[in-house]
């Protein structure tokens, strides 16, 4: 499974807040304490590229103050997430096990809500699992790959990994997990299905993406139930249709990004009845795209 965060309790959560004034720990910042929980709202991070030493900047940006500024908002807000996914390249460069301590410490804000994280080519599988040493012995139903199905109310979520070797750009899901991905989705028909993985598909030699996208698509495509492919990788926040009908929402990342003017933030996700509406938050708020909403239509 990926990397699951479970939710704590809220006094545990006050508890910390208490050791954080008295100087014992670093002060977690509450949701409102009005904010209930929006089961049909889904923040959606990618490419946090966090390092071990929270002062590190990359192409002029600090990456963990990006991302601290994301979780801020996201606990500002009036309700709270159903749930967060963090998709991939959770590491700054090659997913050094501190790298994942000064993540998830970024993330404790958040910790009231179930937060999931993908793997990405800048990551370190073996290290991933250490560093969370509650997953370490976790059962995963493809050996050695992050895969999950997150069910919601409203849809399933298809969560899986794409990293190949860490460093090395493009994705590979191998065929043990598209098998497994064949039957989750055949034996989930019941709501739309929502495929979340890291690697951009592979259409190009000039985007190294997915190397095996033909075989994703053949699993997607003739599955009607499935509505959206989510990725990152890219650093682009983009959102296209298939000639399928499938939604592909290419997520920006929290980090910084690789074409000079375009927007670094997150996404905020509102399912609502036959698609899902997507709000690009933009971490700089004067960006012209800050806001700007993408309505999806599921296809039939």
């Amino acid at each position: 499974m990926p990397i699951y965060l479970p939710p704590i309790s809220r006094r545990a959560f006050l508890r910390r807040a208490a050791l954080a004034a008295a100087g014992l720990a670093a002060a977690p910042t509450l949701f409102a304490a009005d904010a209930k929980v929006d089961a049909n709202f889904w923040a959606l991070f990618s490419d946090p590229h966090i390092a071990a030493d929270r002062a590190t900047v990359h192409s002029q940006v600090n990456m963990a103050d990006h991302l601290e500024g994301v979780v801020k908002e996201v606990a500002a807000m009036p309700v709270r997430p159903a749930g967060i996914f963090v998709n991939g390249d959770c590491a700054f460069n090659n997913g050094q096990m501190d790298d994942y301590a000064t993540l998830t410490g970024l993330l404790e804000p958040l910790r009231q809500t179930p937060i999931h994280l993908t793997l990405g080519n800048h990551d370190n599988r073996d290290h991933f699992w250490k560093a969370l040493k509650t997953e370490t012995a976790a059962r995963r139903p493809v050996a050695d790959k992050q895969t999950l199905i997150v069910s919601a109310p409203a849809v399933n979520w298809f969560v899986l990994d794409s990293l190949d070797q860490t460093l090395s750009t493009p994705g590979l899901l191998g065929k043990p997990q598209l098998v497994w991905l064949g039957r989750a989705l055949d034996a989930n028909t019941d709501k739309p299905a929502l495929v979340m993985l890291h690697h951009n598909p592979g259409f190009t030699e000039a985007v190294p993406g997915l190397k095996d996208t033909a075989a994703l698509l053949e699993v997607m495509r003739p599955r009607k139930h499935v509505k959206a492919y989510f990725f990152g990788h890219t650093h682009f926040w983009d959102v296209t249709q298939d000639e399928s009908g499938i939604h592909f929402i290419n997520l920006p990342p929290t980090a910084y990004v690789f074409r000079e003017g375009k927007p670094s933030g997150w996404v905020r996700a509102t399912l609502r009845t036959g698609g899902m509406k997507l709000e690009l938050r933009c971490l700089d708020i004067s960006h012209p795209q800050h806001g700007e909403v993408k309505d999806l239509k599921w296809r039939a």
